[in-house]
């Protein structure tokens, strides 16, 4: 009786492949293009201050900058709720601090809260968001994620999805 051919992966295949799939899945996710880019770059920074992420705390995405992020309005996702932000970024960051810290329970009146701000399909996005921008988890635990700058730069991405670093943000 011949037995089926065996195949192996070694640790570095798998990995290259995890690697792989979770640039694929990024690049995917920072395509989409329902979110005012004010939403996603909060939402991401949020995610960045929740795991502390070294990375992507040093860096402001280039749309969020063209339609207005300062310092000073990035600086309020760390006390958001009180803040001046408007109420649907309020309602954003809500569901960031809920996936991130109680994934298992996202309260009814925040789910009311997001469908009074977002579509379906906008909410989704927020979602997809929220996990990509959770990835480096693995990474901060390690505190293998500090960024090879000293300032704050400019991130874009291509139209694939892929990440470009452009550059200090200019301050006024």
């Amino acid at each position: 009786m011949n037995s089926p051919a065996r195949i192996t992966v070694t640790q570095s295949d798998a990995v290259n492949r995890i690697d792989r799939d979770l640039a694929t899945f990024a690049a995917s996710v920072v395509r989409m293009d329902k979110l005012e880019p004010l939403v996603t770059e909060l939402v991401r920074l949020r995610c960045a201050r929740v795991h502390d992420c070294r990375l992507c705390g040093s860096l402001r995405q280039r749309k969020a900058l063209d339609a207005g992020l300062d310092e000073t309005m990035a600086d309020k996702v760390d006390h958001y709720e009180s803040s001046d932000l408007p109420d649907n970024i309020k309602a954003a960051l809500r569901l960031a601090d809920a996936m991130i810290l109680t994934p298992g329970y996202v309260p009814e009146a925040l789910r009311s809260d997001l469908a009074a701000h977002f579509t379906r399909e906008q909410i989704a996005e927020l979602l997809m968001d929220i996990v990509k921008w959770s990835q480096q988890k693995a990474l901060v635990a390690l505190r293998t994620e500090a960024p090879p700058w000293a300032a704050t730069e400019q991130l874009d991405f291509d139209e694939n999805g892929d990440p470009m670093f452009c550059g200090p943000v200019q301050t006024v």
